[in-house]
């Protein structure tokens, strides 16, 4: 099954409010022949309303960083899809390794998550991975079918089918040291035969897994053009609207 490449930026904790507006006005001029492929950016909260008055109407997605599974509440700090969707955005980061491993967040509780930005009609990003630990001590596969397990259970197939899935190795997320293309092929191709397991062939033939873990300009080609590669989550090179453009051209080669 065909599968359109997606691209997406996490700006993490960087970019002011003019800062993100300089880089929509560059990006557009970039992207705007890229009709075969889908791109999204994740901004700050801070800069949600911007990105997406500058940049939505082009096509291309804007999504949290992170939202609470509560619609309203005293929840200090935190933010509901109703304000998401106020502010402009059509999808929403979950599970990212920095929102795991520093913030405590369980897979019990992205489960909530993913299960309230369905039912408001946010694209939900589940994100799952691997420590270098767990990798090297061959619990890779272990690791991925316990964050499915945990998050997707008591989702349907056509449920599961609105979620797109972004492998990102967390011995390859801000260290320069990224997997080879062999290594996210195998593990994508894992991540989609526990899909059908789960969900059915159907559902794991159509559902997009994107790669996550240092993807940079020189290295998304050869990642990119693996049959169960189905674009990236990119990380720094995001913050660069050159760098940005050219894994997006790279994913588009690679499909």
């Amino acid at each position: 099954m065909e599968r359109t490449p997606l691209v997406a930026g996490n700006w993490k904790m960087f970019k002011t409010r003019g800062e993100a507006a300089e880089f929509c006005s560059a990006l557009i001029a970039l992207v705007d022949d890229l009709d075969e492929i889908d791109l999204a950016l994740c901004p700050p909260f801070t800069a949600l309303d911007l990105v997406a008055e500058r940049i939505g109407d082009s096509g291309v997605g804007v999504w949290g960083q992170n939202v609470h599974d509560a619609t309203e509440g005293a929840f200090t700090g935190e933010i509901s899809c109703r304000m998401l969707i106020d502010a402009g955005a059509t999808g929403v980061l979950l599970g990212h390794s920095e929102r795991r491993a520093l913030f405590g967040e369980t897979d019990e509780a992205l489960a909530r998550k993913l299960t309230a930005s369905l039912a408001h009609g946010l694209e939900p990003v589940l994100c799952i991975g691997e420590s270098e630990a767990e990798r090297d001590g061959g619990a890779t596969e272990s690791r991925l079918a316990t964050q499915l397990q945990g998050a997707l259970t008591g989702l349907t197939g056509s449920q599961v089918l609105q979620v797109t899935l972004a492998y990102e190795p967390v011995w390859a997320i801000g260290t320069g040291r990224s997997a080879t293309p062999e290594i996210a092929q195998e593990t994508h191709a894992f991540i989609r035969g526990a899909i059908a397991k789960s969900h059915g062939e159907e559902c794991a033939a159509a559902i997009r897994i994107l790669y996550g873990g240092s993807v940079k300009p020189d290295n998304a080609a050869s990642l990119l053009a693996q049959p169960d590669v189905d674009g990236a989550l990119v990380g720094g090179a995001s913050l660069d609207a050159q760098g940005f453009a050219a894994i997006a051209r790279a994913a588009i080669a690679g499909s």
